[in-house]
C-alpha cells in the first residue's frame, strides 16, 4: 500500500515528528513528548494536523431530505451554521461510520467522516443518493484541516483574524461554523472555522485548501507566544480524547456493535419522518433494551491501583469475564489509569467493582460515569 501524506507532511518533518501508520496515512504521532503536547492542550493549546480526515460535500434541492434517510439523525432540523453529531449504519444498525455534518445553506451539507472511513462514507453516501436531487462530492483529496484546542485557542486565533471581524470568532458557539476571514501569506482569505473539537477542550478547527494548509500552519505557530501552542501528534489526541470519553471508531464503535450499547441512542432520530437506512434494526434494537437492559453496554472504568487496562483485555467479575476493553492508559490529567469497556449490562452501573485481566493479574477497576474529565466552563 501506497504511504499518504498530508499536505502538512513536511512541516511535520522540519518538526521532527514521529510518524505512525493511521488509516494509510503517515501521521504525526508525537514531536517531542505526548505528555507535554496532552498539557499543553489542557492549560494553553496544541496546533493538530486532522487532513486525513474526509470532507464531502451534500448539495440540492433535497439534500436535508436525503441526509434523514442516509443518516441516522434528523440533519433536516439543523439550522443554518449550526453542526451536528450523526452515524451513518449498514441495515442491520451496525455503525459504519461516526461524522460531523455541518449545515452551509439550506441545501448545503459538509460531512466530515474518520480518515480510514473517508471513501467508504463517500461511497456509501453516492449509492444512497440514488433517487434523490441531490450532489454528491468527495473533496478530501483537495481539503485540509487544522485543529487548534485548548483554553488559549481562541485568543491565538485572533491575532490572525481583522479586528473588525473578532466578533465572528468570539461570539461562534459550540457545534456551531462560519466563514472567517484569516490574515496569513501576505493576504486575507476566507475560512470555515468550525468551534468543534475531539479533545473535552474548546477550540477550532479550520478547513481549508491544500496549497494553503502549510502557510496557515506556519502562520499560527508564528503568532502564538512562547509557551503557548505545541504542534501535538495522534498519542496526545487519544489519551485527550479518552479522558473527554469520545468514542474511537475501531475501538468503541463499529459495524459489529451498535448506537444503542454505545450510549449514543439520543444520535438516532426514530421519530423522524420517513424511513432511514438501518431504522427497522434499531428500533427493534431499542425494543428490546440494547445497551440498558441486554447485552454489552460502554462504560467507563476508574483503575483503583496504577496499572492501566488496554484494548481488549477481559473485563472481570469474580474471575468470570463479563466484558472488554476497548481503550485505555494512565490519564496524564487525573493521575490514575482510565479504560472504556463493553461490560454486561448486568454490571454497568456506576459504583460497580470489577477487575481488569491485566496479563494473568486481576487489577481492581470501578464503573463510573463518562466522561472521566470535564473542563471548567
Amino acid at each position: 500500500m501506497t504511504e499518504k501524506h498530508t499536505a502538512l507532511y513536511e512541516e511535520h518533518k522540519k518538526l521532527g515528528a514521529s510518524f505512525t501508520d493511521f488509516g494509510g496515512w503517515q501521521m504525526p504521532l508525537k514531536y517531542t513528548s505526548e505528555l507535554a503536547e496532552h498539557h499543553a492542550v489542557r492549560k494553553s493549546a496544541g496546533l493538530f494536523d486532522l487532513s486525513h480526515m474526509g470532507e464531502v460535500w451534500v448539495t440540492g434541492e433535497q439534500a436535508a431530505e436525503f441526509l434523514d434517510y442516509a443518516l441516522v439523525g434528523k440533519i433536516s432540523a439543523m439550522a443554518e451554521g449550526k453542526a451536528k453529531y450523526s452515524l451513518i449504519c449498514q441495515e442491520d444498525g451496525g455503525i459504519i461510520d461516526d461524522l460531523i455534518v455541518y449545515r452551509r445553506g439550506a441545501g448545503t451539507f459538509l460531512v466530515v467522516p474518520n480518515a480510514g472511513n473517508a471513501a467508504v462514507v463517500a461511497a456509501a453516501l453516492l449509492e444512497r443518493a440514488a433517487g434523490f436531487d441531490v450532489q454528491v462530492e468527495d473533496a478530501s483529496a483537495s481539503t485540509s484541516l487544522i485543529a487548534v484546542q485548548g483554553p488559549l485557542a481562541e485568543s491565538i486565533l485572533l491575532r490572525l483574524v481583522p479586528a473588525a471581524q473578532h466578533a465572528l470568532v468570539k461570539e461562534l458557539k459550540y457545534y456551531a461554523a462560519v466563514e472567517v476571514p484569516f490574515m496569513f501569506d501576505g493576504g486575507t482569505r476566507e475560512l470555515l472555522l468550525a468551534r468543534t473539537g475531539y479533545t473535552g477542550e474548546d477550540g477550532f478547527e479550520i478547513f481549508v485548501a491544500n496549497e494553503s494548509a502549510a502557510a496557515l500552519w506556519q502562520a499560527i505557530s508564528a503568532v502564538a507566544e512562547e509557551g503557548e501552542l505545541l504542534p501535538a501528534g495522534l498519542a496526545s489526541r487519544d489519551s485527550l480524547r479518552l479522558e473527554a470519553g469520545m468514542p474511537l471508531y475501531g475501538n468503541e464503535l463499529s459495524r459489529e456493535g451498535n448506537p444503542f450499547a454505545a450510549g449514543l441512542g439520543p444520535v438516532v432520530a426514530l421519530s423522524k419522518e420517513g424511513d432511514f437506512v438501518g431504522k427497522e434494526a434499531l428500533a427493534a434494537l431499542k425494543a428490546e433494551g440494547a445497551g440498558s437492559t441486554t447485552g454489552r453496554k460502554l462504560v467507563g472504568l476508574k483503575g483503583l491501583g496504577r496499572r492501566a487496562g488496554r484494548s481488549h483485555y477481559p473485563v472481570l467479575k469474580a474471575g468470570a469475564v463479563v466484558g472488554e476493553v476497548t481503550s485505555g492508559q494512565p490519564s496524564p490529567t487525573l493521575g490514575y489509569p482510565v479504560v472504556m469497556a463493553y461490560v454486561d449490562a448486568a454490571f454497568a452501573e456506576p459504583g460497580t467493582a470489577l477487575d481488569v485481566d491485566l496479563r494473568g493479574k486481576a487489577e481492581p477497576f470501578e464503573v463510573v460515569a463518562l466522561p472521566f474529565y470535564k473542563r471548567s466552563r
